[in-house]
């Protein structure tokens, strides 16, 4: 299953960008001053990006846009990875939040509550059509009045990989990988009978799982989480059989996506959901695992998952028309394609993805894998509710499922209280 701090520096940390030469073209019309061009600084914050692998990058795509717009600068700057959001909120409370700021939509939804990100679908109503629209929908909040709060900059799913050796130990057909919850489940329950060292799956289903079983997990005006529906606890209830049948261990209730990764790779753990980046990972961490490797679609019953980052706009810049320019020159066709071939994620610029790129297959196993998850990216959806937090939300919710997993409450009376507390939470902060 996957979670949330997966999302952003794990996208395309470890992965070389070399030196590229970014083009200011893709069709966009660039937002700029009254007077008709662009003038003075600004500061632009990444996450988790300045290194030695991505420096390259943002140099040279800096100094591109600079050159096109004589009198401008900007600034760049960078924060780590941990402890990133609320870098952020301590920033917006400070009045200190950089111009151009990227961020996922939980962030961005907290910031923007507060009044403190651009609507940009008001202040730039010419830049929807230059988006997917399921990207542009990633970052338009229904609870905060339909307002968009972002350009969207980059999206990531993936397939999911599986140990086939682990299937043929276990009395499963490795030629029959499942790819919806139901068959992931009857395959972990056989896998349970069989193998008593051997595990389908290594901990507990976040909200975005909810969502791909088929759950409605806020109601149509984005106000409440309903998520604790039959359909919610149909799907909890399978995990709660699983554990039952000895086919989750008790370290799963508690285990985060390293530990899932760490078991897959030692060869205790059939199934992984993993991104495009993984099969290189795989390929030079776990060589073994690597020649027994399984590929299959994320597993779904609805639609399959995906996650996006995107580039916000300071609400009190005092510079906005150059701060729109910059994260919209950043996240034009021509520049997102770029960047998505050289860092293993997807474009969210319209019309990006039917580069053959992401279309034509040469026979190696990466190309499968980059184009198995860009098929994905056309069906996906951005299940995780920016109204969710990363953190409050999503511990307590883990937390619930545990304790009707180990017998506590029910099934119905832990997912009663996890959106009781979300929807508290809502109600404070709204």
């Amino acid at each position: 299953m996957t979670t949330a701090g997966r999302r952003g520096r794990a996208l395309i940390a470890g992965l070389a960008l070399g030196s590229l030469l970014l083009s200011g073209c893709g069709g966009d019309t660039t937002p700029q001053a009254a007077g008709g061009s662009l003038s003075g600084t600004i500061k632009f914050q990444t996450w988790n990006l300045k290194n030695e692998k991505f420096t390259p990058y943002f140099n040279e795509l800096i100094a591109a846009f600079e050159k096109e717009n004589p009198g401008t600068k900007i600034t760049w700057v960078d924060q780590p990875a941990e402890g990133y959001q609320d870098k952020l909120s301590a920033d917006a409370a400070a009045g200190a939040l950089p111009d151009v700021v990227d961020m996922g939509p939980e962030a961005a939804y907290t910031l923007a509550q507060a009044g403190v990100l651009l609507d940009v679908a008001k202040a730039d109503p010419q830049a929807k059509g230059l988006y997917l629209d399921k990207a542009w929908q990633a970052m338009t909040f229904s609870g905060l009045g339909g307002g968009t709060y972002g350009y969207p900059w980059y999206l990531n799913t993936g397939p999911s990989f599986f140990n086939k050796a682990l299937f043929e130990k276990c009395g499963l057909d490795p030629d029959k990988l499942p790819a919806t919850y139901d068959e992931l489940f009857d395959q972990a329950e056989t896998m349970a009978k069989n193998c008593s060292d051997a595990y389908m799956i290594a901990r507990m289903p976040a909200i975005e799982n909810f969502g791909e079983y088929g759950v409605p997990l806020m109601d149509a005006a984005g106000k409440k989480f309903t998520y604790n529906d039959p359909k919610g606890v149909e799907f909890v209830e399978r995990f709660k059989k699983l554990y039952a049948s000895k086919g989750l261990t008790e370290e799963a209730l508690n285990n985060l996506q390293t530990k899932e990764v760490e078991e897959f790779k030692a060869g205790r753990l059939a199934y992984l959901s993993g991104s495009s980046y993984t099969l290189n990972d795989l390929k030079e961490t776990a060589p073994d695992i690597y020649k027994s490797l399984g590929i299959g679609p994320r597993i779904s019953t609805a639609a399959p998952n995906m996650y996006i980052e995107s580039l916000v706009v300071n609400a009190t810049s005092e510079n906005q028309p150059l701060a729109m320019a910059f994260a919209k020159y950043v996240t034009n066709a021509a520049n997102q394609l770029a960047f998505a071939k050289k860092a293993s994620v997807f474009p969210s610029s319209a019309g990006s993805m039917d580069d053959e790129y992401f279309t034509k297959d040469d026979g190696d196993p990466a190309t499968k894998v980059r184009l198995e998850s860009a098929a994905q990216v056309k069906k996906a959806i951005v299940w995780w509710p920016p109204a969710f937090s990363g953190s409050a939300d999503a511990e307590t919710l883990r937390e619930q499922i545990a304790q009707a997993l180990l017998g506590k409450k029910t099934v119905q009376q832990a997912l009663d209280e996890s959106v009781k507390y979300s929807n508290e939470r809502l109600a404070q902060h709204g």
